[in-house]
């Protein structure tokens, strides 16, 4: 059965290092026979979270809730539920994710049960072994020196990733992206990232 592996991308520039990762992720996941696909949070409409807790006061029977804000997220879930491996990537902005990236983060609320009178929340779902996720991210520092100062990008997207019930099984952190404007990965790097790919698929 052809897998499904969708890349969500929470950069504000498109083509820049995190995105080229995420592609070359995506090829080496083609390579395999996978069908892809890449969305831009750039591109769609998502508003903030408002802590309202709607959606998780009822301990339904569904993997996640219905949010009562009408925009873009509801159909991207779907799509992610939908599913069998998904790449979080966000380059690393002022120590972690970018705000585009925590916007959509924040709004996967959706998956846990949190009625008022308990003291944390309680996810849907668990993680499945059927469903991999692999989080990407990029900083200008050297990785070794940003996963011990900046460690926090890498933990959301991995703790986002298993509350829509993902094991991640690969964590990709290229540092020293900021050498030029129009930055290439090289031959290297992209053969890690399309490495990372074929283990998805």
């Amino acid at each position: 059965m052809t897998k499904k592996i969708i890349a969500i991308i929470g950069s504000y520039r498109k083509n820049g290092i995190t995105e080229q990762i995420a592609d070359a992720v995506l090829e080496g996941a083609r390579e395999k026979g996978a069908q892809i696909e890449k969305v831009y949070l750039l591109d769609k409409h998502i508003e903030f979270c408002t802590n309202c807790r709607s959606c998780c006061k009822e301990n339904l029977a569904a993997k996640r809730a219905a949010c009562i804000i009408k925009d873009d997220m509801g159909e991207l879930l779907d799509k992610i539920d939908a599913a069998d491996g998904v790449i979080l990537a966000s380059p690393i902005n002022f120590y972690t994710i970018t705000a585009l990236m925590k916007r959509f983060v924040e709004r996967l609320i959706v998956y846990a049960y949190w009625p008022w009178e308990q003291a944390a929340p309680k996810p849907r779902v668990k993680k499945s072994p059927d469903k991999r996720a692999i989080v990407v991210t990029s900083s200008a520092c050297p990785a070794i020196v940003g996963r011990f100062l900046m460690p926090s990008a890498l933990t959301i997207l991995k703790v986002s990733a298993e509350t829509f019930g993902a094991k991640v099984v690969k964590n990709i952190y290229f540092g020293m992206v900021n050498q030029s404007e129009q930055q290439k990965l090289n031959q290297r790097q992209i053969s890690l990232a399309q490495s990372a790919g074929r283990t998805l698929a």
